[in-house]
Protein backbone atom coordinates (compact mmCIF):
# COMPACT_ATOMS: atom_id res chain seq x y z
CA UNK A 1 0.00 0.00 0.00
CA UNK A 2 1.81 3.12 -1.27
CA UNK A 3 -0.86 5.80 -1.03
CA UNK A 4 -4.50 6.54 -0.37
CA UNK A 5 -6.86 7.74 -3.11
CA UNK A 6 -9.71 10.03 -2.09
CA UNK A 7 -12.40 10.52 -4.72
CA UNK A 8 -14.24 13.68 -3.69
CA UNK A 9 -17.84 14.62 -4.41
CA UNK A 10 -18.51 11.96 -7.04
CA UNK A 11 -21.91 10.86 -8.28
CA UNK A 12 -21.64 7.24 -7.20
CA UNK A 13 -23.22 4.46 -9.26
CA UNK A 14 -22.73 1.21 -7.37
CA UNK A 15 -24.16 0.37 -10.02
CA UNK A 16 -27.39 1.72 -8.48
CA UNK A 17 -27.30 5.45 -7.67
CA UNK A 18 -25.83 6.36 -4.27
CA UNK A 19 -25.84 10.13 -4.80
CA UNK A 20 -22.99 12.54 -4.12
CA UNK A 21 -20.40 10.94 -1.85
CA UNK A 22 -16.69 10.47 -1.33
CA UNK A 23 -14.91 7.17 -1.79
CA UNK A 24 -11.60 6.15 -0.22
CA UNK A 25 -9.26 3.58 -1.75
CA UNK A 26 -6.51 2.07 0.40
CA UNK A 27 -4.25 -0.40 -1.32
CA UNK A 28 -6.30 -2.54 -3.67
CA UNK A 29 -9.61 -2.25 -1.80
CA UNK A 30 -12.38 0.27 -1.30
CA UNK A 31 -11.85 1.41 2.28
CA UNK A 32 -14.86 3.64 2.88
CA UNK A 33 -17.79 5.46 1.26
CA UNK A 34 -19.25 8.56 2.90
CA UNK A 35 -18.44 12.24 3.27
CA UNK A 36 -16.10 14.65 5.07
CA UNK A 37 -13.32 12.13 5.59
CA UNK A 38 -10.38 13.57 7.52
CA UNK A 39 -7.28 11.81 6.26
CA UNK A 40 -4.81 14.44 7.44
CA UNK A 41 -3.41 12.09 10.07
CA UNK A 42 -2.72 9.26 7.65
CA UNK A 43 0.80 7.84 7.65
CA UNK A 44 0.54 7.51 3.87
CA UNK A 45 0.32 10.21 1.19
CA UNK A 46 -3.23 11.04 0.13
CA UNK A 47 -4.10 11.77 -3.50
CA UNK A 48 -7.34 13.76 -3.81
CA UNK A 49 -9.30 13.44 -7.04
CA UNK A 50 -12.06 15.99 -7.68
CA UNK A 51 -15.01 14.09 -9.18
CA UNK A 52 -17.65 16.84 -9.24
CA UNK A 53 -18.19 16.42 -13.00
CA UNK A 54 -18.08 12.63 -13.04
CA UNK A 55 -19.95 9.45 -12.33
CA UNK A 56 -17.85 6.97 -10.33
CA UNK A 57 -18.78 3.40 -11.28
CA UNK A 58 -17.45 -0.12 -10.75
CA UNK A 59 -14.86 -1.34 -13.24
CA UNK A 60 -16.42 -3.28 -16.09
CA UNK A 61 -16.48 -7.09 -16.10
CA UNK A 62 -16.14 -8.65 -19.57
CA UNK A 63 -17.31 -12.24 -19.34
CA UNK A 64 -16.05 -13.42 -22.73
CA UNK A 65 -12.67 -12.48 -24.19
CA UNK A 66 -10.25 -14.44 -26.38
CA UNK A 67 -7.04 -13.41 -24.62
CA UNK A 68 -4.82 -15.34 -27.03
CA UNK A 69 -6.91 -14.68 -30.11
CA UNK A 70 -9.23 -17.06 -31.90
CA UNK A 71 -10.46 -17.73 -35.35
CA UNK A 72 -8.65 -19.68 -38.02
CA UNK A 73 -11.88 -20.55 -39.83
CA UNK A 74 -10.23 -19.41 -43.05
CA UNK A 75 -6.91 -21.15 -42.43
CA UNK A 76 -3.80 -20.31 -40.45
CA UNK A 77 -3.53 -16.76 -41.80
CA UNK A 78 -6.92 -15.89 -40.26
CA UNK A 79 -5.90 -16.58 -36.66
CA UNK A 80 -6.73 -13.38 -34.78
CA UNK A 81 -4.14 -11.51 -32.64
CA UNK A 82 -3.77 -11.62 -28.87
CA UNK A 83 -5.43 -9.04 -26.65
CA UNK A 84 -3.25 -6.27 -25.22
CA UNK A 85 -3.72 -4.55 -21.85
CA UNK A 86 -5.03 -1.24 -23.22
CA UNK A 87 -7.60 -3.05 -25.38
CA UNK A 88 -9.31 -3.60 -22.04
CA UNK A 89 -8.40 -0.60 -19.93
CA UNK A 90 -9.22 2.13 -22.45
CA UNK A 91 -12.68 0.56 -22.57
CA UNK A 92 -13.11 0.50 -18.79
CA UNK A 93 -12.63 -3.26 -18.43
CA UNK A 94 -10.84 -4.15 -15.20
CA UNK A 95 -11.87 -7.83 -15.03
CA UNK A 96 -11.91 -10.19 -17.99
CA UNK A 97 -12.62 -13.90 -18.50
CA UNK A 98 -10.58 -15.70 -21.14
CA UNK A 99 -11.85 -18.58 -23.26
CA UNK A 100 -10.90 -20.82 -26.15
CA UNK A 101 -13.20 -21.09 -29.15
CA UNK A 102 -13.28 -23.18 -32.32
CA UNK A 103 -9.56 -23.85 -32.24
CA UNK A 104 -8.33 -25.81 -29.23
CA UNK A 105 -5.41 -27.32 -31.10
CA UNK A 106 -3.17 -24.36 -31.94
CA UNK A 107 -4.73 -22.32 -29.12
CA UNK A 108 -4.26 -24.17 -25.82
CA UNK A 109 -5.38 -23.91 -22.21
CA UNK A 110 -1.77 -23.60 -21.06
CA UNK A 111 -1.30 -20.62 -23.38
CA UNK A 112 -4.60 -19.13 -22.18
CA UNK A 113 -3.58 -19.34 -18.53
CA UNK A 114 -0.13 -17.89 -19.26
CA UNK A 115 -1.73 -14.91 -21.01
CA UNK A 116 -4.19 -14.48 -18.12
CA UNK A 117 -1.28 -14.27 -15.69
CA UNK A 118 0.50 -11.79 -17.96
CA UNK A 119 -2.52 -9.48 -18.08
CA UNK A 120 -2.91 -9.80 -14.31
CA UNK A 121 0.72 -8.79 -13.83
CA UNK A 122 0.22 -5.82 -16.14
CA UNK A 123 -2.74 -4.55 -14.14
CA UNK A 124 -6.21 -6.09 -14.53
CA UNK A 125 -7.96 -9.07 -12.93
CA UNK A 126 -8.29 -12.18 -15.07
CA UNK A 127 -10.00 -15.56 -14.92
CA UNK A 128 -10.52 -18.35 -17.46
CA UNK A 129 -12.83 -21.18 -18.43
CA UNK A 130 -11.55 -24.67 -19.07
CA UNK A 131 -12.71 -26.36 -22.26
CA UNK A 132 -13.61 -24.81 -25.63
CA UNK A 133 -16.29 -25.27 -28.31
CA UNK A 134 -15.91 -29.03 -28.35
CA UNK A 135 -17.22 -31.82 -26.15
CA UNK A 136 -15.53 -33.91 -24.77
CA UNK A 137 -13.84 -30.86 -23.28
CA UNK A 138 -10.13 -30.17 -23.45
CA UNK A 139 -8.79 -29.90 -19.90
CA UNK A 140 -5.42 -29.58 -18.17
CA UNK A 141 -5.81 -32.35 -15.59
CA UNK A 142 -8.01 -34.70 -17.60
CA UNK A 143 -11.09 -33.70 -15.60
CA UNK A 144 -13.35 -30.64 -15.60
CA UNK A 145 -13.95 -31.09 -11.89
CA UNK A 146 -10.23 -31.32 -11.12
CA UNK A 147 -9.45 -28.29 -13.29
CA UNK A 148 -11.93 -26.17 -11.32
CA UNK A 149 -10.74 -27.43 -7.94
CA UNK A 150 -7.00 -27.33 -8.52
CA UNK A 151 -6.43 -24.40 -10.87
CA UNK A 152 -7.27 -21.02 -9.35
CA UNK A 153 -7.74 -19.20 -12.68
CA UNK A 154 -10.45 -21.60 -13.89
CA UNK A 155 -13.94 -20.58 -12.74
CA UNK A 156 -16.16 -22.36 -15.26
CA UNK A 157 -16.36 -24.29 -18.53
CA UNK A 158 -16.75 -23.09 -22.08
CA UNK A 159 -17.62 -21.66 -24.31
CA UNK A 160 -19.09 -24.98 -25.46
CA UNK A 161 -20.87 -24.64 -28.79
CA UNK A 162 -24.42 -25.70 -29.64
CA UNK A 163 -26.68 -25.10 -32.64
CA UNK A 164 -23.67 -24.19 -34.77
CA UNK A 165 -21.94 -25.84 -37.72
CA UNK A 166 -18.61 -25.36 -35.89
CA UNK A 167 -19.77 -27.26 -32.80
CA UNK A 168 -18.90 -30.90 -32.08
CA UNK A 169 -22.65 -31.67 -32.27
CA UNK A 170 -22.76 -32.81 -28.63
CA UNK A 171 -25.37 -35.27 -27.46
CA UNK A 172 -27.73 -34.58 -24.57
CA UNK A 173 -25.76 -36.92 -22.31
CA UNK A 174 -22.49 -35.19 -23.18
CA UNK A 175 -23.90 -31.78 -22.25
CA UNK A 176 -25.29 -33.23 -19.02
CA UNK A 177 -21.92 -34.67 -18.04
CA UNK A 178 -20.17 -31.33 -18.64
CA UNK A 179 -22.73 -29.51 -16.49
CA UNK A 180 -22.56 -32.13 -13.74
CA UNK A 181 -18.76 -32.02 -13.60
CA UNK A 182 -18.80 -28.21 -13.57
CA UNK A 183 -21.42 -28.20 -10.82
CA UNK A 184 -19.39 -30.48 -8.53
CA UNK A 185 -16.11 -28.71 -9.32
CA UNK A 186 -17.72 -25.36 -8.59
CA UNK A 187 -19.16 -26.50 -5.28
CA UNK A 188 -15.91 -28.03 -4.05
CA UNK A 189 -13.81 -25.02 -5.05
CA UNK A 190 -16.20 -22.26 -4.02
CA UNK A 191 -16.59 -21.11 -7.64
CA UNK A 192 -19.62 -20.61 -9.85
CA UNK A 193 -19.00 -23.66 -12.04
CA UNK A 194 -20.93 -21.87 -14.77
CA UNK A 195 -21.11 -23.40 -18.24
CA UNK A 196 -20.62 -20.70 -20.88
CA UNK A 197 -22.51 -21.70 -24.02
CA UNK A 198 -21.81 -20.41 -27.53
CA UNK A 199 -25.19 -20.37 -29.29
CA UNK A 200 -25.16 -20.46 -33.07
CA UNK A 201 -27.91 -19.74 -35.59
CA UNK A 202 -29.02 -23.36 -35.97
CA UNK A 203 -32.65 -24.38 -35.82
CA UNK A 204 -32.48 -25.91 -32.32
CA UNK A 205 -31.15 -22.74 -30.65
CA UNK A 206 -31.43 -23.52 -26.89
CA UNK A 207 -33.24 -26.85 -27.14
CA UNK A 208 -30.06 -28.82 -26.30
CA UNK A 209 -29.96 -27.08 -22.91
CA UNK A 210 -33.61 -27.75 -22.14
CA UNK A 211 -33.11 -31.40 -23.08
CA UNK A 212 -30.01 -31.59 -20.88
CA UNK A 213 -31.85 -30.48 -17.73
CA UNK A 214 -35.05 -32.42 -18.45
CA UNK A 215 -35.42 -35.37 -16.10
CA UNK A 216 -32.32 -34.45 -14.09
CA UNK A 217 -31.41 -32.37 -11.05
CA UNK A 218 -29.49 -29.90 -13.22
CA UNK A 219 -30.76 -26.32 -13.37
CA UNK A 220 -31.00 -24.00 -16.35
CA UNK A 221 -29.26 -21.27 -14.34
CA UNK A 222 -25.99 -23.20 -14.54
CA UNK A 223 -25.89 -22.55 -18.29
CA UNK A 224 -24.90 -19.07 -19.43
CA UNK A 225 -25.72 -18.72 -23.14
CA UNK A 226 -24.01 -16.01 -25.15
CA UNK A 227 -24.53 -14.44 -28.60
CA UNK A 228 -28.25 -14.27 -27.80
CA UNK A 229 -28.61 -11.25 -30.10
CA UNK A 230 -27.33 -13.20 -33.13
CA UNK A 231 -30.70 -12.80 -34.89
CA UNK A 232 -34.32 -12.20 -33.98
CA UNK A 233 -35.11 -15.90 -33.46
CA UNK A 234 -32.15 -16.36 -31.16
CA UNK A 235 -33.05 -13.19 -29.26
CA UNK A 236 -36.61 -14.37 -28.69
CA UNK A 237 -35.34 -17.77 -27.52
CA UNK A 238 -33.10 -15.93 -25.08
CA UNK A 239 -36.04 -13.97 -23.69
CA UNK A 240 -37.89 -17.23 -23.02
CA UNK A 241 -34.78 -18.65 -21.34
CA UNK A 242 -34.57 -15.58 -19.10
CA UNK A 243 -38.26 -15.86 -18.23
CA UNK A 244 -37.49 -19.36 -16.95
CA UNK A 245 -34.87 -17.87 -14.62
CA UNK A 246 -31.70 -18.00 -16.69
CA UNK A 247 -29.10 -15.31 -17.39
CA UNK A 248 -28.45 -14.40 -21.04
CA UNK A 249 -25.58 -12.56 -22.66
CA UNK A 250 -25.55 -10.21 -25.66
CA UNK A 251 -22.39 -9.84 -27.75
CA UNK A 252 -21.21 -6.29 -28.38
CA UNK A 253 -18.60 -6.93 -31.12
CA UNK A 254 -20.30 -7.00 -34.50
CA UNK A 255 -20.00 -6.11 -38.18
CA UNK A 256 -22.09 -4.02 -40.54
CA UNK A 257 -22.79 -7.21 -42.49
CA UNK A 258 -24.21 -8.99 -39.44
CA UNK A 259 -26.37 -6.02 -38.46
CA UNK A 260 -27.71 -5.76 -42.01
CA UNK A 261 -28.51 -9.49 -42.01
CA UNK A 262 -30.58 -9.70 -38.85
CA UNK A 263 -28.31 -9.36 -35.84
CA UNK A 264 -29.88 -7.31 -33.04
CA UNK A 265 -27.39 -4.69 -31.86
CA UNK A 266 -26.42 -5.42 -28.25
CA UNK A 267 -27.58 -2.03 -26.96
CA UNK A 268 -30.97 -2.45 -28.62
CA UNK A 269 -31.25 -6.03 -27.35
CA UNK A 270 -30.58 -4.89 -23.79
CA UNK A 271 -33.18 -2.13 -24.04
CA UNK A 272 -35.82 -4.46 -25.49
CA UNK A 273 -35.17 -7.21 -22.94
CA UNK A 274 -35.58 -4.73 -20.08
CA UNK A 275 -38.79 -3.41 -21.69
CA UNK A 276 -40.09 -7.00 -21.83
CA UNK A 277 -39.64 -7.30 -18.06
CA UNK A 278 -36.39 -9.24 -17.77
CA UNK A 279 -34.59 -8.30 -14.55
CA UNK A 280 -31.32 -6.35 -14.99
CA UNK A 281 -29.32 -9.03 -13.14
CA UNK A 282 -30.38 -11.57 -15.79
CA UNK A 283 -28.89 -9.55 -18.65
CA UNK A 284 -25.22 -9.13 -19.45
CA UNK A 285 -23.10 -7.72 -22.24
CA UNK A 286 -19.75 -9.21 -23.29
CA UNK A 287 -17.33 -8.15 -26.00
CA UNK A 288 -16.13 -11.47 -27.50
CA UNK A 289 -12.95 -9.45 -27.81
CA UNK A 290 -10.21 -10.74 -30.17
CA UNK A 291 -12.53 -13.44 -31.47
CA UNK A 292 -12.97 -13.86 -35.19
CA UNK A 293 -16.22 -12.48 -36.56
CA UNK A 294 -16.64 -14.74 -39.60
CA UNK A 295 -19.07 -13.99 -42.40
CA UNK A 296 -20.63 -17.13 -43.90
CA UNK A 297 -22.97 -17.64 -46.83
CA UNK A 298 -25.99 -19.95 -46.67
CA UNK A 299 -23.78 -22.92 -47.58
CA UNK A 300 -21.48 -22.31 -44.61
CA UNK A 301 -18.67 -21.00 -46.81
CA UNK A 302 -16.46 -18.30 -45.30
CA UNK A 303 -16.85 -14.96 -47.09
CA UNK A 304 -14.81 -12.72 -44.82
CA UNK A 305 -13.61 -12.18 -41.26
CA UNK A 306 -13.21 -9.34 -38.81
CA UNK A 307 -11.89 -9.18 -35.23
CA UNK A 308 -13.89 -8.56 -32.03
CA UNK A 309 -13.02 -5.49 -29.97
CA UNK A 310 -13.04 -5.38 -26.15
CA UNK A 311 -13.86 -1.65 -26.28
CA UNK A 312 -17.18 -2.45 -27.93
CA UNK A 313 -18.42 -3.41 -24.45
CA UNK A 314 -18.26 0.19 -23.26
CA UNK A 315 -19.55 1.55 -26.56
CA UNK A 316 -22.66 -0.64 -26.40
CA UNK A 317 -23.30 0.19 -22.75
CA UNK A 318 -23.10 3.89 -23.62
CA UNK A 319 -25.32 3.44 -26.69
CA UNK A 320 -27.93 1.74 -24.53
CA UNK A 321 -28.18 4.91 -22.42
CA UNK A 322 -27.81 7.56 -25.10
CA UNK A 323 -29.64 5.99 -28.04
CA UNK A 324 -32.08 3.58 -26.40
CA UNK A 325 -32.85 5.48 -23.18
CA UNK A 326 -31.86 2.68 -20.81
CA UNK A 327 -31.37 4.10 -17.29
CA UNK A 328 -27.66 4.40 -16.53
CA UNK A 329 -27.88 2.11 -13.49
CA UNK A 330 -29.42 -0.69 -15.57
CA UNK A 331 -26.95 -0.28 -18.41
CA UNK A 332 -24.06 -0.35 -15.94
CA UNK A 333 -25.49 -3.46 -14.26
CA UNK A 334 -25.12 -5.37 -17.54
CA UNK A 335 -21.33 -4.81 -17.51
CA UNK A 336 -20.67 -4.84 -13.75
CA UNK A 337 -22.93 -6.46 -11.14
CA UNK A 338 -24.74 -8.90 -13.45
CA UNK A 339 -21.69 -10.61 -15.00
CA UNK A 340 -19.91 -10.60 -11.62
CA UNK A 341 -22.91 -12.37 -10.07
CA UNK A 342 -23.28 -15.10 -12.69
CA UNK A 343 -19.53 -15.73 -12.63
CA UNK A 344 -19.41 -15.85 -8.82
CA UNK A 345 -16.93 -12.94 -8.54
CA UNK A 346 -18.02 -11.55 -5.20
CA UNK A 347 -15.31 -8.86 -5.03
CA UNK A 348 -16.17 -7.42 -8.43
CA UNK A 349 -18.91 -5.42 -10.11
CA UNK A 350 -20.07 -3.25 -7.20
CA UNK A 351 -18.95 -0.31 -5.05
CA UNK A 352 -18.87 -1.11 -1.34
CA UNK A 353 -16.27 -1.04 1.45
CA UNK A 354 -14.04 -4.11 1.35
CA UNK A 355 -14.55 -4.83 -2.35
CA UNK A 356 -11.78 -4.60 -4.92
CA UNK A 357 -10.91 -1.04 -5.94
CA UNK A 358 -11.85 -1.40 -9.61
CA UNK A 359 -13.32 1.95 -10.67
CA UNK A 360 -14.27 3.95 -13.75
CA UNK A 361 -14.77 7.71 -13.91
CA UNK A 362 -17.32 8.66 -16.59
CA UNK A 363 -17.82 12.27 -17.65
CA UNK A 364 -21.36 13.26 -16.75
CA UNK A 365 -21.92 15.35 -19.86
CA UNK A 366 -21.16 12.70 -22.50
CA UNK A 367 -20.48 9.43 -20.59
CA UNK A 368 -16.97 9.16 -22.00
CA UNK A 369 -14.32 7.38 -19.95
CA UNK A 370 -11.89 9.69 -18.17
CA UNK A 371 -10.08 7.41 -15.72
CA UNK A 372 -9.80 3.71 -14.97
CA UNK A 373 -8.49 2.30 -11.69
CA UNK A 374 -7.83 -1.43 -11.33
CA UNK A 375 -6.92 -2.99 -7.99
CA UNK A 376 -6.29 0.52 -6.65
CA UNK A 377 -3.88 1.49 -9.41
CA UNK A 378 -4.58 4.29 -11.90
CA UNK A 379 -4.23 2.77 -15.37
CA UNK A 380 -6.05 5.39 -17.46
CA UNK A 381 -6.34 9.12 -16.73
CA UNK A 382 -7.73 11.91 -18.88
CA UNK A 383 -8.73 9.29 -21.46
CA UNK A 384 -5.11 8.24 -22.02
CA UNK A 385 -3.32 5.08 -20.91
CA UNK A 386 -0.85 5.66 -18.06
CA UNK A 387 0.09 1.98 -18.09
CA UNK A 388 0.60 -0.12 -21.21
CA UNK A 389 1.23 -3.79 -21.76
CA UNK A 390 4.79 -5.06 -21.85
CA UNK A 391 4.99 -5.11 -25.65
CA UNK A 392 2.66 -2.22 -26.47
CA UNK A 393 4.26 0.79 -28.14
Amino acid sequence: MNSILLFKNAELMAPGPLGRQDLVVAGNRIAAIGSDFNLAGSNLPVTVIDCADYYLTPGFVDSLVHFIGGGGEGGFATRTPEMQLTDATLGGVTTAIGVLGTDATTRTLTNLIAKAHALETEGISTYCHTGSYEIPCRTLTGSITDDLILIDKFIGVGEIAISDHRSSQPTTDEIRKVAAAARVGGMLSGKSGVVSVHVGAGERILQPLYQAVSGTELRLKQFYPTHMNRNRRVFEAGIEFAKKGGVIDFTTSTTDFDLQHGEVAAAAALAEALYLGIAPLQLTLSSDGNASLPLYNDDGELQGLQVGQVRSLFQSMRDAVQRHHVPLAQALTSVTAAPAAVLGLQQKGRLAPGLDADLVLLRRDDLQIDSVIAKGRMLVQGGAALVKGTFER
